[in-house]
């Protein structure tokens, strides 16, 4: 009986230790971070200039997979089924986290219960554009230029639901203004049609806002952010632009599927905050129009958790709707 319960006890130490052992060797293997967008857009280039950095901190190979797919729930269902070891993470943006579960009626996903925060990694502010025809040169004249055409301002979007959507939605919801939305299936062909004049207003993310404004392509009036932006330093905010409060951002983050354990998350929360203090990744993204902005699992959920209600309301008042 006592040699019974000495093997109990040696063979209970024996499990305790290996199972230390293999939390303390997280990680052991690849790491795939699933993207729920085609390579080549905004996230994957905020993914391959992290993934090199966090390769170095983590000491495995981080390995992008695409997932594209209804507005990024394809990639997002991929990674809430993965087993929940750290070695699956999804890289997500506004839409998949906080708007999709606003628009979509029948979403397989919940953020937050489905969902382990790990960090946010960047903000990304949008700039309000116009054609450069319209006889306007700042916000302040572009609101009253529409006051004065009621339901004769088209404005595009990337499509129905989407921040692009939204964004001109608040930006309505604020001023007053009466304008007509046009969804296109992106903002390549937005863009377009904002160049060509067929609609007139549009609200994008700020690298290729920039890219087009000092082209001379579209103008600039404002950026959503509560600060400049340093890729359109001389562009005021709409805030400055005298619309109390508007603030508007998108944002990046990390997640893992929900019960991936306490102390990988802590490991992978310490390797973003990491990579994202190296000056040359925070010049890096800047240049490509989003802020570095950390924050950490805790607080990460905090923000997503204040995010959704403002979002829902967003969506509420656009009246979109997706299946």
């Amino acid at each position: 009986m006592r040699t019974n319960s000495l093997l109990c006890v040696l063979l209970t130490s024996l499990l305790l230790a290996t199972g230390s052992a293999a939390s303390a060797a997280y990680p052991d293997k690849p790491i795939k971070l699933i993207i729920g967008f085609p390579a080549g857009g905004p996230l994957d280039q905020h993914a391959r200039l992290l993934s090199d950095k966090l390769q170095s901190v983590l000491g495995q190979p981080v390995m992008i997979d695409y997932k594209s797919g209804a507005g990024g729930t394809v990639g997002a269902q991929e990674v809430m089924k993965a087993p929940a070891d750290g070695y699956t993470l999804m890289l997500a943006n506004t839409g998949v986290m906080v708007i999709n579960p606003a628009i979509y009626s029948k979403l397989p996903y919940a953020t937050l219960r489905d969902f382990t925060p790990i960090a946010r990694t960047a903000m990304q502010p949008l700039a309000l554009l116009v054609n450069p025809k319209l006889p306007v040169n700042t916000l302040k004249e572009f609101i009253e230029y529409a006051r004065a055409r009621p339901g004769q301002i088209n404005y595009g979007s990337a499509g129905n639901g989407g921040i692009s959507h939204l964004v001109p939605e608040m930006f309505k919801t604020a001023t007053g203004l009466f304008m007509v939305h046009i969804p296109y299936r992106g903002s390549a062909p937005a863009f377009t049609d904002l160049m060509g004049g067929q609609v007139q207003f549009m609200a994008e993310s700020i690298p290729q806002a920039a890219s087009y404004h000092k082209q001379g392509k579209v103008r600039a009036l404002a950026v959503t952010s509560r600060e400049r932006n340093p890729a359109l330093p001389d562009i005021p905010t709409v805030i400055e632009s005298g619309i109390k409060g508007f603030e508007v951002v998108g944002f990046y983050g990390f997640l893992a599927p929900a019960g991936t354990p306490k102390d990988v998350v802590a490991k992978l929360s310490d390797a973003f905050k990491q990579v994202l203090a190296l000056p040359e990744v925070r010049n890096r993204m800047i240049t490509q129009g989003a802020d570095p902005a950390f924050l950490g699992a805790e607080e990460f959920a905090k923000y997503l958790a204040g995010e959704m209600p403002r979002w829902a309301d967003a969506v509420g008042k656009s009246g979109a709707k997706l299946d």
